[in-house]
């Protein structure tokens, strides 16, 4: 192993055995990817949400080669030089590099960089990184403002059950009107087999969240701190039982603390990685409107649920439908059909009461059985491709129906062929 993969003060094995346990059933594949998760894991502690420079970095040198030159006495000259030797597309300053190193270095954990993965181990959260079969492919979409790696509290199997999911937000103080909604939108659309996102809070996040545990589906909270900082703390039982059924998530390492910088980048995770996302009731100012921002700037399906015209609470509803081309959705049949237009409506029957129920001790949890173009479309990304033979064996059809649907969704400008295979469009 080259020594740029390698972290000082700790031999591999021992860092890939730190990661095991911690990490979801299926390991990692290699020493290699085990070490770049313990790198990333240090280096999420050392930058905050949305740090480009920190993200552009891992990409073009990987995670270990960052570590290194924080943690050690790299000089911004030494990381250009070693940028420009690897053709990375984009060169930051020197200038740019001096103030990124120095802002990293300022905020390194104490202790070894492997400590949140200890920390990690008390709480029972676990560890997922790009480098992990399980890693939610949809977020790779916010390319260099992609997360580092997640912390998840709940079984990581379900992980792929947001390649179906739709993100429902909206006010913390919400009205009766905004929680009815919220809660028949989220029933509704459990029953037609999606997942629920949304951001653990008060209002329409609460509402949402219940509604998707009632109904036996699986519900993802995105956390703006740590995975054990359970906030709000009036939240604090629903949120538990999030963790228990569903999925607690988190970019920062456990202890973070949330802050509202840290509020507002979270809601660019519930964008990415929901199918669609829909504004159930937001004020003029409301924070969901930085969600819906998200999921436009995505290319994501955006909706909004009207109002009253003379309640104030929806204001934020009708001016994402006035000025920013929000679909206006009134059911969870609409709902579903801008979140999967390629035949969402499909017999929930077939599909099963319990997301939950397609969990087994011995195999990960797979996106809803359906016909082989939605099954195909859900295998694939905006930001990395695929080629037959892989989605072949992630769909379990053979490579002519994974052709011939490809084809068909090709005509639908739904999927593009690029250079490393098919992406979605």
């Amino acid at each position: 192993m080259k020594a740029r993969d390698r972290i000082p003060g700790l031999a591999a094995r021992e860092l890939a055995s730190l990661v095991g346990a911690v990490s979801p059933g299926e390991p990692y594949p290699d020493e290699r990817s085990a070490i770049a998760a313990v790198a990333r894991v240090a280096l999420s502690a050392a930058s905050e949400p949305g740090d480009t420079d920190a993200v552009s970095l891992v990409a073009a040198l990987g995670a270990p080669s960052v570590l290194n030159a924080v943690t050690g006495e790299a000089t911004p000259e030494r990381v250009l030089s070693a940028l420009e030797a690897s053709e990375a597309p984009t060169i930051p300053t020197v200038g740019r590099l001096r103030d990124a190193l120095a802002r990293w270095r300022g905020r390194l954990p104490r202790g070894p960089v492997w400590a949140p993965l200890e920390r990690a181990a008390h709480v029972g959260a676990r560890l997922v990184t790009p480098e992990h079969s399980l890693w939610p492919e949809t977020v790779d979409d916010l390319d260099h403002g992609a997360p580092l790696a997640l912390w998840i509290r709940g079984d990581p199997r379900r992980l792929p059950l947001l390649s179906r999911s739709v993100a429902l937000v909206g006010a913390r103080a919400a009205s009766g009107y905004g929680e009815h909604v919220a809660l028949e939108s989220a029933a509704g659309l459990s029953d037609r087999g999606f997942a629920i996102v949304s951001g653990g809070a008060y209002g329409v996040d609460a509402a949402a969240h219940r509604a998707a545990l009632s109904s036996d589906q699986v519900t993802a909270a995105f956390l703006a701190g740590g995975v054990d900082r359970l906030y709000p703390a009036g939240n604090d039982l629903l949120l538990k039982r999030v963790a228990r059924d569903g999925l607690l998530l988190a970019e920062l390492p456990p202890g973070s603390t949330p802050t509202r910088w840290r509020f507002l980048m979270r809601n660019r995770l519930i964008a990415a990685a929901s199918s669609a996302t829909i504004v159930v009731e937001a004020g003029a100012r409301s924070g969901s409107l930085n969600t819906a921002g998200h999921a436009a700037q995505l290319g994501r399906p955006l909706g909004a649920v009207p109002g009253p015209i003379t309640s104030k609470a929806s204001e934020g509803c009708h001016r994402l439908i006035r000025e920013y081309a929000a679909t206006c959705v009134t059911t969870p049949d609409e709902m579903a059909e801008l979140a999967d237009p390629f035949g969402a409506m499909r017999d929930p029957r077939l599909l099963g009461s319990s997301a939950n129920s397609r969990l087994s001790d011995d195999s990960r949890a797979r996106a809803p059985e359906g016909a082989p173009d939605e099954r195909v479309r859900a295998e694939l990304s905006a930001s990395r491709g695929r080629r037959v033979p892989d989605l072949a064996e992630r769909t379990s059809l053979g490579a002519d129906a994974v052709i011939a649907a490809l084809g068909r969704l090709s005509a639908l400008s739904a999927v593009e062929e690029a250079h490393d295979g098919w992406r979605r469009a």
